[in-house]
């Protein structure tokens, strides 16, 4: 097998995030199910943003973000997500590729608007998500290059890619080439609403080996395997997932294997700001870890230490140099 040219190369859904600080009346008067993710079409789109208070515009979306975080603690990353030639797509286009992502997916010419999340932020941290795909949605097999692929040691998808139907043959043909080229595959569930959507795929995809390292919350296993019980849930991940992350928050992570299971704890955090991207940083420190051979404690400890920056401030992507908070805590490559 040749040297990977990317530690990790992420398939998701551009998005650039608009986020505003709210109150949980303002969730309720527009119906919005509280810490959820909600896909919108264009006109909701424009009801919301006319209705929320002062926003500040940040490229997001959720593998992207996890990406991000990839470059911040100096690994080489990659990204394919499809975006419009338009004002929010050059955002995104310039700020990834300004992170330090190699991202090569052609700007589209025509058809829908660059997709967009308004990310509603309640005074306790949790956040709420209207998410407005427009150009993401058109994501194709045909944007997936074999080459790139193959030559990226992780292929991380989200599962939000299981929405559109092209997008998830773009996300079926990037974790075959993956498994051709003897490379790893790894899914985060994304969303407990998700999982609601798409749980049978999600678990064929586990079962069949389609996926050889699952991300999770909690929320999202008690979903995947319909309980309330952590620990029955959990054994049932074990049973059929090669190697599986769960998120607790402030509890901490769980690395779970047929093999063993590692508890692995949080990194304090003084205040909590905002809890977008806390997942997908997670994600980031482990993937980062797990490409640089590291062993699956100090790569959740790194996931752990990523999560807890960006927990402490707005936005969904570092403000701090991962790979020196890293170095900081001991925690380096």
């Amino acid at each position: 097998m040749t040297a990977a040219r990317h530690d990790v190369l992420g398939i998701g859904n551009a998005i650039v995030d608009v986020l505003a600080r709210t109150e949980d009346d303002f969730l309720v008067r527009h119906a919005m199910r509280k810490g959820a993710m909600t896909l919108i079409d264009e006109a909701r789109a424009t009801s919301i943003y006319a209705a929320m208070g002062p926003a500040v515009e940040i490229s997001g979306g959720s593998a992207a973000n996890t990406i991000v975080g990839c470059a911040s603690f100096g690994g080489r990353a990659a990204f394919v997500g499809k975006v419009r030639d338009d004002g929010l797509g050059r955002v995104f286009a310039h700020d990834i590729r300004a992170a330090g992502v190699a991202f090569d997916t052609p700007l589209a010419a025509d058809g829908a608007s660059t997709g967009r999340c308004y990310v509603l932020v309640s005074p306790d941290g949790e956040r709420t998500m209207n998410t407005y795909l427009g150009a993401a949605q058109d994501l194709h097999p045909r944007d997936i290059d074999s080459d790139a692929i193959a030559g990226a040691a992780i292929t991380y998808l989200e599962g939000y890619l299981w929405d559109p139907k092209h997008a998830k043959d773009a996300f079926l043909k990037a974790a075959s080439v993956a498994h051709e080229a003897k490379r790893l595959v790894a899914l985060t569930l994304s969303d407990a609403f998700c999982v609601d959507r798409w749980r049978d795929e999600f678990l064929d995809l586990v079962r069949s080996g389609t996926v050889d390292l699952l991300f999770a919350n909690e929320a999202e296993l008690h979903s995947l395997y319909q309980t309330a019980d952590f620990d029955t849930a959990l054994a049932a991940l074990r049973r059929e997932a090669r190697l599986a992350v769960v998120t607790r928050s402030e509890k901490g992570c769980v690395v779970a294997s047929r093999d063993e299971v590692l508890a692995v704890p949080a990194c304090p955090v003084d205040q909590v700001v905002d809890t977008t991207g806390a997942g997908d940083l997670f994600a980031a420190g482990f993937l980062f870890g797990l490409a640089q051979g590291a062993g699956h404690e100090r790569a959740a400890r790194l996931g752990a230490l990523a999560a807890a920056e960006v927990i402490g401030h707005l936005g969904a992507r570092p403000q701090t140099s991962l790979k020196a908070l890293a170095q900081e805590r001991g925690l380096a490559a």
